[in-house]
């Protein structure tokens, strides 16, 4: 590993460690009703900390302040572990049988799994579409004129305004979600995969035609090579609107998955809970990006080259 790479984690790290320690700190000093901490009450060692440091400057903590890392560990079924740990120290064992059999029985694990099937559903219609019409509007200009102003239109729409429109058409179900999914994710897909269809070179096309290359060929051999670093590039940025429209149609349509898991815990004045399920959400999209981040340097080294 390079020195660079080692202070770039280092860098990282301690960026990390800064933002969740200010938010640990601000944290105790609201109300556990409008904001949680990291940590909190929950770890006797942080409240220890926090009242001693409240008693330096003459103050008295009188409430307890649930963190928001220690309810996402119970929303995940582990609140057992402390006394397992305990039994496994006297000999008992089945503590990982019992971690499984808590985490398979969880239904925070329920509702992240409904809400992945959506965000994955309409993320990968918004895929399928979005790069073959990017491209097929870039390739036949007829195309381009007859739909982009269309297209122009119902990106400057806000989204979320056409859920209540939705919800009267098409009902409450799995599938008029998978539409806001697909509406909020299409565009940054379909762009980049038009603009970048468009700005391929014609002399690419001029020598493939003087081969008397197919029209197959010249999608599958020169416009979608070319094209798929931009397409990857709408990708990564179609997961964080993806997101946004998968927790926007839960909470909208009809409160499941992770939406209606933030529904309930704000209507239970649970901060913690909230912030729990968002650091959930925030560190999908983050994990997906990077993974679509490393998969655009395996799949296509040449990117650099055509940009």
């Amino acid at each position: 590993m390079t020195s660079g790479r080692l202070r770039r984690y280092a860098q990282v790290s301690a960026s990390l460690f800064t933002g969740l320690l200010i938010w640990e700190i601000v944290g105790w000093q609201f109300n556990s009703a409008f904001l949680a901490p990291v940590l909190g009450s929950s770890i006797p060692f942080v409240e220890a900390i926090a009242h001693a440091v409240a008693g330096i400057f003459g103050q008295t903590i009188t409430e307890d302040h649930p963190g928001a890392l220690p309810r996402l560990i119970d929303f995940f079924g582990f609140e057992f572990i402390r006394d397992e740990y305990v039994v496994l120290q006297a000999g008992g064992g089945f503590f990982l049988w019992n971690a499984i059999k808590a985490l398979y029985q969880s239904d925070f694990i329920f509702a992240l799994i409904e809400s992945f099937k959506l965000f994955a559903t309409g993320l990968a219609l918004a895929l399928i579409i979005g790069i073959t019409l990017g491209m097929a509007m870039a390739r036949w200009a007829i195309l381009r004129i007859g739909l982009e102003h269309y297209i122009l239109a119902l990106y400057a729409t806000p989204m979320a305004a056409l859920i209540p429109f939705i919800l009267s058409i098409f009902g409450f179900e799995f599938w008029p979600k998978v539409l806001v999914v697909f509406l909020f994710s299409l565009f940054p897909v379909l762009y980049n995969s038009l603009e970048g269809a468009r700005s391929l070179k014609q002399d690419y096309l001029e020598v493939a035609r003087s081969f008397r290359t197919t029209e197959y060929r010249l999608w599958v051999d020169i416009i979608l090579p070319y094209t798929l670093p931009f397409a990857l590039t709408g990708f990564r940025q179609g997961i964080g609107r993806a997101l946004v429209g998968m927790v926007a149609a839960e909470i909208l349509l009809s409160p499941t998955g992770l939406g209606g898991w933030l529904v309930d815990s704000s209507r239970a004045f649970d901060m913690a809970g909230v912030l729990a399920a968002i650091v959930v959400v925030t560190g999908m999209g983050a994990l997906l990006m990077a993974a679509v981040r490393a998969l655009e340097e395996r799949i296509v080294p040449w990117r650099n080259s055509v940009r």
